[in-house]
């Protein structure tokens, strides 16, 4: 890709699940030296609501996540900027899928379920070709990230080490080589 990568991270009230999963992508782009740009949305939000003090202690306790500035986050409702902007809508359920392509129609193959992604996106495609192939599928509850809303820490604390899993692979697939071609590593050895 030469072009910003635009993110946008999507659950149901932008506080937990996309939060976590927006500053993880910072963090890996920052790492791997990728050029993305993130945001984070959600499906029903309470405008302006800070991150919960949960997901605050859960990033917190990733420690390759590193500093950030958690406190600065605000909750934001997806809106059609947000769909139009983005190249790809990273979303937590398959529900917040069928959002997309309900409120978005125009924007629908933009849409994915992280967890679908990470397990169906073809290991020797493009991202545009991974990301054409997987929202073509039907969103599967099976592939949903649990929301952690209600439960106490070590559930807030499980959901972020899913995320980061499942980030950290969703950044290994769709990494900046074009399929076929030899990366600077291999071309040093």
């Amino acid at each position: 890709m030469t072009a910003p990568l635009k993110i946008v991270t999507l659950c149901t009230g932008n506080v937990a699940r996309s939060v976590m999963l927006g500053y993880m992508f910072a963090t890996i782009a920052e790492a791997y030296g990728e050029d993305w740009n993130v945001r984070t949305a959600g499906t029903h939000v309470t405008e302006g609501s800070a991150m919960s003090s949960r997901t605050r202690e859960a990033l917190t306790g990733i420690g390759e996540l590193g500093e950030h500035r958690y406190g600065a986050h605000r909750s934001h409702q997806l809106v059609l900027d947000d769909v139009a902007w983005a190249d790809v809508v990273i979303a937590t359920e398959a529900g917040h899928v069928d959002f997309v392509r309900r409120s978005f129609a125009e924007h629908a193959a933009k849409s994915v379920q992280l967890h679908q992604f990470v397990r169906y996106a073809p290991l020797d495609a493009t991202f545009v070709e991974q990301l054409a192939q997987v929202s073509s599928m039907e969103p599967e509850a099976r592939f949903d990230v649990a929301d952690p809303a209600g439960g106490d820490q070590a559930v807030y604390d499980a959901c972020a080490q899913q995320l980061w899993e499942l980030a950290q692979t969703f950044a290994l697939l769709i990494r900046d080589d074009e399929p076929g071609q030899e990366t600077a590593e291999e071309s040093d050895s």
